[in-house]
């Protein structure tokens, strides 16, 4: 069995024997949790340190034919785009697990919820298949949905549900309808949901230019709104900061990535006509999210909006990545992807701390807490100037990939996100450790994280942001095998458009 399987596995089979435990057995049914989580993640770092870049196209493969008339196959595989989403979302799963000791109703209930999502979204990462990729990851979605309403905090938490059902549901209508329109496409003789075969197929057999026009944007829209892409990004800031702290891990850090994950696995490969031909709007959409989303977090009083606005404002560099259609951009929004994962976690991970201690995530009344908080105070500060994009921090080297690739498709608009990047991320990121963790206000009853099992989630977040920012190739040799095919279909296609151009300006 591939190792893969046991990744996401184990936290559903977690949440089944959840099931059956006696909800007064406490104790039991969180170490359930903590343990299927730990293994899990201990399986992912032993498949990502014997992943080989560049190696077979897809390692630790595992098929199983499902129901063979419709080409529905149980089919799990890695290769450099999801082997360090499958690593981070393993570790981000247990960091999540660790600190949901706050939770005190339902213990039972949210613990089945928690590791659904976790499970969920692991094996949508896994999977090549594009039947169990959807599936996976709306069996990791609807719980969401159902843990904001019922542990989230907050006077808008019922208004926040509502929000983000709506327009998540929305999103994944349309990447389910255009995913479905990539199946039917295929002729009868060759309809297969494995995702290899349709990108193989697309390869030697380039899909109509009307089909391309329609499917295109319904991806790009559908995947779009649930990675929060301006301006249908409203959702996130005020779901994030109303949810409870493991959900917000998990869904800030790992689920988001689906989208971004889709875009470059699917629509990138198939329709490289359209990415060619959507591919500055692409770039003036995430400067909404760079520019608009930083100028609200700035104004933001409430710590979990300005992280959740934060967030957001990164997801802007992973889509000048995409857009750019070249290597070094689609390896930055690889490592992106990977790096936003662990500093979304331990952000609303540290918020969620300070929510616990102080019973306020209101700016204006925090305060002088380093003094009182040394351990949660540095590792809060340290991941403050990670969202900076500091050297020495796994987002730095996958924002200036991206940067430097979208660089070849406009001046301007790179120059545009340089700014935003350095000075609105700059002043709001350093404001906050100004506010928050500096100042002569007194906490008597504020108490730091101790133990080491208290400082594990943390520093295990932290250790992970700052080993790939030093050491980038971990993740970059392997991307750049995996992305060269994607970046290939994309020139050929855009020699192709300059072809025909060229001609209709002969005529």
């Amino acid at each position: 069995m591939s190792p893969l399987t046991w990744i996401f596995i184990l936290p559903l089979l977690a949440a089944v024997a959840i099931l059956l435990i006696p909800r007064n057995y406490r104790f039991v049914i969180r170490c359930v949790a903590l343990a299927a989580t730990l293994a899990a993640m201990l399986v992912a770092i032993g498949m990502f340190a014997a992943f080989v870049p560049g190696g077979k196209p897809f390692q630790f493969e595992q098929q199983i034919a499902w129901a063979p008339s419709l080409g529905i196959s149980y089919h799990v595989g890695v290769d450099g785009l999801n082997v360090g989403l499958i690593l981070m979302g393993a570790i981000v799963a247990f960091a999540a697990t660790c600190v949901s000791s706050s939770i005190k109703t339902r213990e039972k209930e949210f613990y089945v919820l928690l590791m659904m999502m976790a499970g969920g979204i692991l094996g949508a990462f896994a999977s090549l298949d594009l039947f169990f990729f959807y599936f996976l990851h709306e069996l990791a979605l609807v719980p969401t949905f159902i843990m904001i309403g019922v542990w989230g905090k907050g006077d808008r938490k019922n208004y926040a549900t509502f929000q983000i059902t709506l327009y998540l549901s929305v999103g994944a209508l349309l990447a389910l309808l255009g995913l479905i329109a990539v199946y039917l496409q295929l002729p009868t003789d060759h309809r297969t949901f494995d995702i290899p075969q349709i990108v193989n197929f697309y390869t030697t057999h380039r899909m109509a230019a009307e089909a391309q026009r329609v499917i295109f944007p319904m991806l790009l829209f559908g995947f779009g709104i649930l990675v929060s892409l301006w301006p249908f990004h409203t959702w996130a800031p005020l779901g994030y900061g109303s949810a409870p702290t493991g959900t917000a891990m998990i869904h800030a850090g790992v689920l988001k990535k689906f989208g971004l994950y889709g875009l470059i696995r699917v629509a990138l490969p198939i329709m490289p006509d359209e990415a060619q031909h959507w591919a500055v709007a692409i770039m003036a959409l995430s400067l909404g999210n760079i520019i608009y989303c930083g100028f609200v977090a700035m104004r933001q009083r409430n710590l979990n909006m300005l992280i959740g606005n934060s967030s957001v404002a990164h997801m802007g560099f992973a889509f000048l990545g995409i857009a750019s259609l070249s290597l070094i951009g689609i390896t930055g929004t690889a490592v992106v992807m990977v790096a936003h994962g662990f500093l979304a976690a331990l952000t609303f991970a540290i918020s969620g701390y300070l929510y616990e201690q102080t019973g306020t995530l209101e700016i204006d009344r925090m305060g002088g807490l380093l003094r009182r908080l040394p351990f949660i105070g540095t590792v809060a500060i340290m991941a403050m100037f990670a969202g900076c994009g500091l050297p020495g921090f796994a987002g730095f080297p996958g924002e200036l990939l991206s940067l430097f690739g979208s660089w070849e498709r406009s001046q301007a608009m790179t120059g545009i996100a340089v700014w935003g990047a350095l000075v609105v991320g700059g002043v709001y990121m350093t404001r906050a450790i100004r506010d928050v963790f500096h100042g002569e206000k007194e906490w008597p009853g504020v108490s730091d994280a101790v133990s080491l099992w208290r400082k594990l989630p943390f520093a295990l977040l932290l250790t992970s942001l700052v080993v790939f920012g030093c050491f980038p190739r971990l993740l970059t040799d392997g991307i750049k095998a995996s992305a060269e095919p994607i970046v290939t279909q994309a020139a050929g296609s855009l020699q192709l458009h300059g072809q025909h151009s060229l001609r209709r300006v002969r005529r």
